[in-house]
């Protein structure tokens, strides 16, 4: 049995950071992120720290006052399964909540995961804030295929993170 802990990301996590999204970028359809861009960010991540090695993290990334958004959710291959990722946007959700924050948003290729953390399809439209922010200046802009996901986080009491990650193997 392996215990994890859930903390905020300091400047010495960069190039873990970067490293684990990285590699993620490789299997899937993560924008790409500088090491220096993960430095300067590091304060807004959270990640899981399994014996002093990260092995998931994500990012709560301010779009507006209202918005912000779940970024570079990436959780290490071996320790994928155990709820990591449910747990990572639930304490982002909690966080984005007591920040003040009206709505919590994520883009993904694949809406599954966060229609299980109780989020909704909508229009690209409806999120101006991350259009203005990054969308215009991606290579991709109009022809991601990404899907456009929000939470309101009126909502965060209901759909709260578990009080005590459970413990798992490692194999």
């Amino acid at each position: 049995m392996t215990d994890l802990t859930i903390r905020t990301a300091t400047t010495a996590d960069a190039e873990s950071l970067h490293a684990l999204i990285s590699g993620h970028q490789r299997e899937g359809h993560l924008l790409p992120r500088s090491l220096d861009e993960v430095r300067r960010h590091s304060g807004r991540f959270i990640v899981c720290d399994v014996d002093g090695e990260i092995t998931a993290c994500a990012e709560l990334a301010p779009l507006s006052a209202e918005v912000a958004e779940v970024r570079s959710l990436v959780v290490g291959r071996h320790f994928r399964r155990v709820g990591l990722a449910a747990r990572l946007v639930g304490e982002l959700r909690q966080r984005a909540k007591a920040a003040g924050y009206e709505t919590l948003c994520a883009f993904t290729h694949d809406a599954r995961f966060f229609v299980r953390q109780n989020f909704s399809i909508v229009p690209h439209l409806w999120l101006p804030e991350k259009i203005a922010t990054d969308c215009v200046t991606c290579p991709l802009f109009r022809t991601c295929q990404q899907y456009a996901m929000v939470m309101a986080l009126s909502d965060v009491a209901r759909f709260s993170a578990p009080a005590k990650v459970r413990r798992f193997s490692v194999a």
